[in-house]
């Protein structure tokens, strides 16, 4: 196979459960109990599960009522965002002493491109361990962590051997590791989706692999061709340390659904408030606002407006989401209200530069991982 693309050695870490095992963590006695972050049993949605919770099917993004349905015995507990971006600097200072080339995705995980490394260690296996191991012994909690030539596949590693463990896959193995896998497990690739290529024939990475490119691209678009590449290897994204930010946004879910504009309105004005406050301490404005409202049958709809200046202050952001809760009639009661902000200034500070990826993967057979 052709060598002219770089092999890189990238460390996907990610928290195990970090909200929660935060919570376990400060309170000895929700240790080893079922445990849910956010929502109620009868109101909200949960942000986090503990991994004694995920064995009944207790997960992120589902109604507390449901959760607790699953999980009689269940602990709903509040988040504390202060809390768990404390953690996270803390986390992220281990990251640093090894390698400047961190990309954060979330408070729980990051990309580390250790190829060149400031503690001189050839082996990104062994600095994954080390650095999960720091984690235990410094802040408490586990990790676990994947490692391959590229972002893609050490995302998909991380997740193999959770909690508390890792896995390499090293350069002579992505091709096997990739075809054998569920395409479900393929990053990028959704519920939706997945039952798409399963209509189709598409089950695990070796079936997609038969599929030409034009095939891919005609029934999945513009996706079709990042497919075509993942499934091959091809994923030449670089670990970037300063990830732009597209959007900023605030949302409340209230204990009881409302039906009274008038209501949302007052409700409005503190979720703007918290939204110009996350603008202005990230030092950025946006142009389009957009209003998310959950209706209490858990439909969503969205309503957007673009204005012609950048903005962060907190009334112009109020006043133009009530704009938009008028702009035509609730088709139901509302659980839920959010106010985002995107086409921010950093997008028009971004350098644009067109990079041409030839379609081949690189393999050196002794490469150290």
């Amino acid at each position: 196979m052709p060598n002219d693309l770089p092999i890189r050695k990238i460390i996907h870490v990610d928290m195990d459960a970090f909200y929660a095992s935060v919570e376990q963590m400060d309170n000895p006695e929700l240790k080893g109990k079922p445990l849910a972050v956010g929502g109620s049993e009868k109101r909200g949605v949960v942000s986090a599960a503990s991994y004694e919770a995920r064995k009944f099917g207790v997960r992120s993004a589902m109604s507390g009522a449901q959760a607790k349905r699953n999980c009689p015995e269940l602990i709903f507990v509040k988040p504390r965002f202060d809390r768990y971006h404390e953690i996270s600097k803390k986390i992220r200072k281990i990251f640093l002493d090894y390698t400047d080339l961190v990309e954060p995705l979330s408070l729980d995980e990051a990309y580390l491109d250790v190829t060149e490394n400031k503690i001189g260690n050839p082996s990104a296996s062994l600095i994954a361990k080390e650095i999960r191991e720091r984690i235990f012994t410094e802040v408490g909690l586990t990790a676990s962590a994947g490692i391959s030539i590229n972002k893609f596949v050490a995302k998909i590693a991380s997740d193999y051997h959770k909690p508390n463990g890792q896995k390499t896959v090293n350069p002579e193995d992505v091709l096997d590791f990739l075809e054998q896998l569920d395409v479900r497990k393929f990053y990028g690739v959704g519920k939706v989706t997945a039952e798409k290529m399963y209509q189709l024939g598409i089950f695990t990475g070796k079936d997609l692999k038969t599929k030409p490119e034009a095939y891919l691209e005609e029934h999945f678009g513009k996706s079709g061709g990042y497919y075509y590449d993942i499934v091959r290897g091809i994923h030449n994204s670089e670990v970037k340390p300063n990830r732009i930010r597209k959007s900023l946004a605030a949302e409340r879910t209230f204990n009881e659904n409302l039906s009274s504009e008038i209501f949302m309105s007052e409700k409005l004005d503190k979720i703007a408030q918290e939204v110009a406050r996350r603008l202005q301490k990230s030092k950025v404005a946006g142009k389009t606002i957009t209003l998310k409202i959950k209706y209490s049958d858990f439909t969503l709809q969205t309503r957007s407006k673009t204005l012609p200046y950048f903005l962060s202050d907190k009334d112009i952001i109020l006043e133009t989401a009530k704009d938009l809760l008028y702009q035509e009639k609730l088709s139901n009661s509302v659980r839920l209200l959010g106010i985002s902000i995107s086409n921010l200034n950093t997008e028009n500070t971004q350098l644009k530069a067109k990079v041409i990826i030839e379609k081949s993967v690189s393999v050196q057979l002794k490469f150290e991982f």
